[in-house]
């Protein structure tokens, strides 16, 4: 359970460290809430919708919520790659 709290711990942590080594001192606060957006609105929205989805959809198998997150875990993959990793910040 230890690695699992430390697994935990980076998870959460890392995309904000990675984020703020690009952002502007003087803004980061305002990047940073932007940011924290792109993470919540997603929670909310699966957390509102994906019980009715798997409901009507799925004949109430829950296996394929696992489904869906894989695959748009997999779409998220593929769009980091498609992120300018030489851009300067400014």
């Amino acid at each position: 359970m230890i690695g699992v709290g430390i697994a935990w711990a980076s998870i959460l942590s890392l995309p904000y460290a990675l984020l703020s080594s690009n952002l502007p001192s003087h803004k980061m606060g305002v990047y940073m809430g932007i940011f924290n957006f792109f993470i919540v609105i997603p929670q909310l929205v699966a957390a509102s919708v994906l019980g009715l989805v798997i409901r009507e959809f799925f004949d109430k198998e829950s296996i394929f919520g696992f489904v869906i997150g894989g695959v748009l875990m997999i779409v998220s993959g593929v769009a980091v790659l498609l992120v300018d990793k030489e851009a300067e910040p400014q």
